[in-house]
């Protein structure tokens, strides 16, 4: 059981406890920190080389042993050991600390030293295993709302994320636009490469496109090869200089499959939340795609405008770019 790297906190004001309780954690850990007072309890806790366990007496002077457990609570999002109070008595007020998961368990001051060593064990098992369910519930949580061929987020989780970002810029009066975009041709490069090397294409192309977002814009696959963008406090102006940029860096580089070079390009559909319902706003994104892909490769359409020309292709297409670039 022992952790050669484990510290554990003593915290305790008798010194007749300490005497009789410190043999007993060192069956548990390397090295035992005792500390006299809540405040040098709080700074051992609060500090950047946490205790693998804390064992803290209700009696500690300094500060009240329930100011204490809510400073620890304010001082880590996620308290990362579990506390194990030493008291003079079990009551309801412990008990609901324990489910309210503030506490882990609770000591009387007169157990024999044998009882001590059980349930220090026991708290540190139980609050380990706490964690890895907390971890695996996580991962299930984060695997059910991701896309998994790219990792961005799937259709049902991103729909949901667009309903809390509207109900957030209806309530702040702000502005947001939609973008979606679609790889030109994409059936092309399945007939051509297969559907493994174009999964690939696929994680580069979302890959890259997360990187060149701000940390609170939103993307997600919609389709196979078509990937929906929220861009919360843009306005169309704002929004079209996004896009214009996601649209020339994330395709300006070729991608390299299979020691491949492969030039991709995208047409994208944009149009402006104001506050209205996700869904509608998604259908006018998606007639805005349609008119772009009726303008041709590159071609970004705001929904609501006449139709833009399409661009003309950008510099990296010359054949001085260094690369032998796989095109059609």
């Amino acid at each position: 059981m022992s952790d050669q790297h484990a510290t554990i906190l003593l915290a305790s004001p008798q010194p007749t406890l300490l005497a009789a309780v410190e043999p007993v954690l060192l069956n548990a850990a390397s090295r035992v920190a005792v500390v006299l007072s809540a405040p040098a309890a709080l700074a051992a806790m609060a500090g950047s080389e946490t205790p693998a366990l804390a064992v803290l007496d209700t009696t500690l002077p300094g500060m009240h042993i329930d100011d204490l457990l809510a400073a620890v609570s304010a001082a880590q999002n996620s308290r990362s050991f579990p506390i194990v109070l030493i008291a003079d008595s079990v009551d309801t007020v412990w008990f609901s600390r324990i489910a309210e998961g503030v506490i882990d368990d609770v000591i009387l001051r007169t157990a024999e030293p044998s009882y001590w060593k059980l349930r220090i064990e026991m708290a540190l098992r139980a609050f380990h295993r706490t964690r890895e369910i907390d971890v695996l519930r996580e991962a299930a949580v984060l695997t059910a709302n991701t896309d998994r061929l790219t990792g961005v987020l799937n259709r049902e989780a991103l729909l949901a994320a667009l309903f809390r970002e509207t109900d957030r810029v209806q309530r702040l009066h702000d502005s947001m636009c939609l973008a979606i975009f679609d790889i030109d041709d994409f059936g092309h490069w399945n007939s051509r490469l297969g559907i493994d090397l174009c999964d690939e294409l696929l994680r580069q192309v979302a890959a890259r496109a997360t990187r060149l977002l701000r940390s609170y814009d939103l993307i997600g696959r919609l389709g196979m090869d078509e990937f929906l963008i929220a861009l919360p406090g843009c306005n169309v102006a704002n929004a079209l200089l996004l896009i214009e940029r996601l649209r020339t860096e994330i395709f300006s580089i070729p991608f390299r499959v299979s020691g491949e070079s492969i030039r991709l390009s995208a047409c994208f559909g944009m149009a402006s939340s104001q506050g209205r319902s996700p869904v509608v706003v998604l259908r006018e994104a998606e007639e805005a795609l349609r008119c772009a892909k009726s303008a041709g490769p590159e071609s970004i359409q705001i929904f609501g405008e006449s139709i833009r020309p399409a661009h003309a292709p950008v510099t990296y297409l010359s054949p001085t770019s260094g690369d032998e670039l796989i095109a059609w």
